[in-house]
């Protein structure tokens, strides 16, 4: 490893006025600043006590030839460390970070020259410090090239005779050495590819966090001011934040820089959004843009695309660099299209995945957004016909767990083949391939055996459901879908208390997904710890006597299709504990039934 990067020590000062000069880029700056105004002062104080702060790790872009045929000077960007630098930035310098908010703020750092040993050298400024003459209220001020020391040493030892002006001086010193410590820097080579800048983050990182290929390329993005790469940066987070948050538009149209960018119209209709079913992350965001664009699936690549990288040649390219820019902002322009992102929401919804509950992997989610954005752009499907088949093939990858291991490397395989072969020819090959009578009646049964409330499976069985517009158990007018958006709660048809009571303790098989139905919490507390042959039994003569016990359902016909359509065996006004082993089984047949039957459906 040693010849893949140069480690040194470099004075804080220096590295600060690296970054502000551009030498080396920090995209960090740019967005929220996550640190707590503690951790700042937590760190000032280290450094004032000569305590180490770890590296900081720069990655050098490779050199690229320009149109002349000479090359460029590769830019260096810190790729970890960023909230260290930016805390001495807001500390020392007094530049202003962007908060959690999306505020501009400064984080002001105050100290006590006259603290002793029980004293906090270092707070975080607030108002009592601001009425306290003992404290210098903002270090930045004795850091400025402005900064009358001789003055100011006279005026403190007025306002606090204790302090003698020749220590203070002593003290000064040391507060102001701050800038001459030497932190350590870590440079990797220019030549290494991304693959092996990652490994040695993962190696050298000691909180062992690993940095992603979406961070990468982020703070390649972002370090690009020629090519737009900084507005474009912007652009992302905001679309982030505004998903989560609509009513933080108002704080967005502040950015005077970023309103007069084509992005500002683009984001203008979040500010209305309420849908929380896909809530993008800037990964997210990339990916999508990427994959549709560019028809690869590996962001490693796109990282080496923004960087300019040729891949037949294997040398570096401005051309490629900008041609690289520009369609990745086509892309994202695209993925930010209120209509297309509305409709690819709408294809979700009416596929019956109307709550974010109900979606497990966001690669799925991801890979399914980018097909949209292709059909779209093609002319191979009809245009009314493009949400069926999203939601198609969103459902066969969340049941085949398509992209849950090596997501990238199926993903890249998917675009190439869907391209090569046209989408309606490679469904049909994957279906084949995939979706047998043996998966449908074995493998499916088999995956439905699981006691996790969130798996996919399960998911695809409440979504089959609320597509049906079926009707929770025991009721008539109730539906299953109002169910999952409002009121309703997840019960166990064998009460886990009956279970338990019987001898059946083990979390594990008392909380089977086959045992789950969506009920209505006032009918599940009136059942209590019954046993199935108990309370059904009531349910059934409730047909007869029209004395409602149990939910709604006075008619026989309705209780029989009430049954159906939440998947019970006929036999489950007969069954007790003795039973449950057999009920699991035909419960989990008759759930794969109906989910097959619904993806036919779609």
């Amino acid at each position: 490893m040693a010849e893949k990067y140069n480690a040194s020590n470099i004075p804080i000062e220096q590295i600060l006025n690296f970054i502000k000069s551009g030498e080396i880029a920090i995209p960090e700056i740019q967005r929220p600043f996550v640190w707590k105004p503690k951790q700042v002062r937590d760190l000032i104080d280290s450094l004032y006590s000569g305590y180490p702060t770890g590296y900081l790790i720069i990655s050098q872009s490779p050199n690229m030839k320009l149109k002349d045929g000479t090359l460029s000077e590769g830019k260096k960007i810190m790729i970890d460390g960023q909230q260290r630098v930016t805390a001495m930035m807001t500390a020392i310098i007094g530049m202003e970070v962007i908060t959690s908010d999306f505020e501009k703020k400064r984080i002001k750092i105050s100290f006590n020259p006259l603290a002793n040993d029980e004293d906090e050298v270092f707070k975080v400024q607030d108002n009592a410090i601001l009425k306290d003459k003992r404290w210098i209220t903002d270090i930045a001020e004795i850091f400025s090239l402005e900064f009358k020391r001789g003055s100011f040493v006279s005026s403190y030892c007025t306002s606090n005779p204790e302090m003698d002006s020749d220590n203070l001086h002593d003290i000064l010193d040391n507060l102001i050495g701050i800038k001459n410590r030497q932190i350590g820097v870590i440079t990797l080579d220019r030549e290494l590819t991304i693959d092996e800048v990652t490994e040695i983050f993962i190696r050298i990182n000691s909180q062992g966090a690993k940095l992603n290929q979406s961070d990468f390329a982020m703070s390649k993005i972002a370090a690009n001011t020629k090519y737009g790469g900084n507005i474009l940066r912007k652009a992302i987070d905001y679309f982030s934040h505004l998903a989560v948050q609509p009513d933080w538009y108002s704080e967005m149209i502040k950015d005077k820089e970023f309103t007069d960018s084509q992005f500002a119209t683009k984001l203008r209709w979040l500010k209305d959004d309420k849908e929380d079913i896909f809530d993008p992350g800037y990964g997210d965001i990339l990916r999508v843009a990427f994959m549709y664009k560019f028809g690869r699936g590996k962001m490693k690549d796109l990282v080496s695309l923004l960087g300019g990288r040729d891949f037949e040649t294997r040398d570096y390219k401005e051309e490629i660099a900008e041609i690289s820019f520009a369609k990745l902002i086509e892309g994202v322009l695209d993925f930010m299209n209120e209509f297309s992102f509305s409709n690819f929401v709408l294809a979700l919804k009416s596929a019956g995945f109307i709550s974010n509950k109900l979606i497990n992997s966001q690669m799925t989610l991801d890979f399914a957004y980018t097909l949209y954005l292709i059909l779209n752009n093609s002319s191979e499907i009809d245009k009314t016909q493009i949400k069926h088949y999203v939601s198609k093939w969103y459902v066969f990858s969340t049941l085949t767990s398509r992209y849950i291991t090596s997501p990238e490397t199926v993903m890249d395989l998917d675009i190439r083949r869907i391209a090569e072969k046209g989408f309606l020819a490679y469904l049909r090959e994957m279906e084949e391939a995939n979706l047998s009578d043996t998966f449908w009646e074995i493998g499916l049964v088999q995956d439905l055996e699981t006691s996790a409330i969130n798996s996919p499976y399960f998911n695809v069985y409440l979504a089959s459901q609320v597509h049906g517009s079926d009707n929770s158990l025991m009721m008539n007018g109730t539906k299953v879908r109002d169910l999952i958006t409002t009121i309703g709660d997840i019960h166990h048809i064998f009460p886990k208390k009956y279970l338990q009571n019987n001898g059946i303790s083990d979390k594990s098989k008392y909380n089977q997904i086959a045992n789950y139905t969506y009920l209505d919490t006032a009918t599940n507390i009136s059942i209590g710890e019954k046993a199935p042959c108990e309370y059904f039994k009531i349910l059934f003569e409730q047909c007869e006597t029209k004395v409602l016990k149990y939910g709604n359902i006075t008619e026989i016909e309705n209780l029989k299709e009430n049954l159906k359509e939440n998947c019970l065996p006929k036999d489950i006004v007969l069954m007790n504990v003795g039973n449950y082993d057999d009920f699991l089984l035909e419960r989990r047949k008759l759930m794969a039934k109906k989910i097959k039957e619904y993806y036919y459906k779609l």
